[in-house]
């Protein structure tokens, strides 16, 4: 038996294989298919399933292609409704690897359809559970992310209580915990670093699995839940109804364009401009009205995060050999169009002769020389981190919600822009500058380089004493 976590940490995803005696089944798979047929064909191996844990809403699975390419069965859980051909698994049924079983366990609460695998080893012992997003290491998944459902957070919220009181806590405490997900994710709101774990240090350290109420339990699961990303609901309902053909993606958006025809690219379908080098890279010279998202972060969500349309045509300003990459990584939340990248990136457009812009960037230490509170300070970390700390002339404008407060700053003041590190900083600065803002100062480093300055810090527990 063997069993691999694949895991992917710009979006904070473990998928699973799981092989035994030349069969083998991929559970909760990306978009891009080849690392799983890779594996399986190295090994000799056959894909005989592909389970799926729920509807996933983070991100765009790869079920649909792999099972076309393989011939694997897709399983879901009980209430499973799909647009393809798939097989909807009763509670407690089981399916055989080789000498191992899968068991499935109904376990509804993030959403309607959410199951539990339960792995037996050769000999029938219960060895470990892919939760996917029922248990995390530290937390459960939020039950607001149903689709287009009847049922309440708290309706889904008391099914999950249910499902981890009756499904999974009864296991014993050695099987190993095998989540979808681990920190960073949007889909639980205070997962542990950790991966993976027993079942019984997780009933020992998890606030869900405590001796508590119903009514308690609902409450803490439901309490402090920040609005989903927008593209959720939409990479959700994409799963649910089948994706489309990812090498088709990759032939339309690995085109590479000149400076003239990416010009007349943008022009002629009003695409966005996305450029994904590093950010103190990214504003000493880029294409006027482009928009910095880095694909050295947490690109991936903060594409479905910001952009609104799944169908925005999208050129690439990106690192020579990073083209599929950033293609790819469009792709696993959804975007599926781009339409091409620059040849030869900045450069090749400067050599052309076409107009660039930049952000004037300033480190910590030089902000410190000059700061008053007089200065205007937007501060756009999650409202969370900016009450643990933060600087007392700052405002509060959360790069999440970016799209709701752009009309409020005024175009003939400074502007001086952090976030934690300098990622999200230059995000907003550029999503700014697009938007006809020019007296913007971006400080590289972010409060953590601030923090470290003679500028002086609050907290809001400090002021609400």
């Amino acid at each position: 038996m063997k069993i691999e976590q694949i895991y992917t940490g710009c979006l904070a995803e473990a998928a699973y294989y799981i092989e035994s005696n030349g069969e083998c089944a991929i559970i909760d798979p990306l978009r891009e298919t080849t690392p799983y047929i890779s594996r399986a064909e190295k090994n000799h191996t056959k894909i005989k399933y592909i389970f799926e844990t729920h509807f996933h809403a983070d991100f765009v699975s790869g079920h649909l292609e792999l099972s076309k390419k393989t011939g694997a069965t897709i399983v879901y859980g009980p209430d499973a409704n799909c647009g393809f051909n798939c097989y909807s698994a009763k509670d407690g049924e089981e399916f055989k690897i080789g000498a191992v079983t899968l068991r499935v366990l109904h376990t509804p609460g993030h959403t309607p359809e959410s199951s539990t695998f339960l792995l037996l080893d050769e000999n029938g012992k219960e060895h470990c559970i892919f939760t996917g997003d029922t248990l995390f290491i530290g937390d459960v998944g939020r039950p607001d992310l149903a689709i287009k459902s009847s049922v309440t957070k708290e309706d889904l919220a008391s099914m999950l209580f249910d499902s981890l009181r009756n499904k999974i806590m009864p296991l014993p405490d050695d099987v190993i915990v095998y989540p979808a997900h681990g920190a960073g994710s949007a889909c639980g709101k205070s997962m542990s670093k950790e991966t993976f774990d027993t079942l019984g240090h997780q009933k020992q350290v998890n606030y869900a699995l405590q001796n508590i109420s119903k009514e308690e339990f609902v409450k803490q699961v439901t309490d402090g839940l920040l609005p989903p990303p927008q593209y959720f609901s939409k990479n959700a309902l994409i799963n649910k109804q089948g994706a489309g053909n990812l090498e088709e993606v990759y032939t339309l958006g690995l085109k590479s364009l000149s400076a003239a025809e990416f010009e007349m690219a943008a022009e002629a379908t009003h695409a966005l401009i996305l450029d994904t080098r590093d950010p103190q890279t990214f504003c000493k010279s880029f294409i006027p009205n482009a928009i910095n998202i880095a694909l050295n972060g947490q690109f991936a969500v903060w594409v479905g995060t910001l952009i609104t349309e799944l169908k925005q045509p999208i050129l690439l300003v990106c690192n020579e050999g990073t083209e599929e990459e950033c293609i790819t990584r469009l792709a696993r939340v959804g975007y599926d169009n781009t339409i091409g990248y620059l040849n030869g990136g900045i450069e090749a457009w400067k050599n052309a002769g076409k107009e660039t812009d930049s952000i004037n960037s300033i480190t910590a230490t030089e902000f410190a020389e000059t700061f008053t509170e007089e200065m205007n300070v937007l501060d756009v970390r999650r409202a969370g981190e900016f009450e643990a700390g933060h600087l007392p002339n700052a405002e509060n404008k959360p790069l999440d919600f970016i799209n709701d407060w752009t009309h409020e700053p005024e175009r003939d003041k400074t502007y001086y822009i952090h976030c934690a590190g300098g990622y999200r900083s230059m995000v907003v600065a550029s999503i700014l500058k697009a938007r006809g803002f020019e007296n913007l100062v971006e400080v590289a480093g972010g409060y953590g380089a601030i923090s470290k300055t003679t500028v002086p810090i609050t907290t809001l527990i400090t002021e609400n004493k």
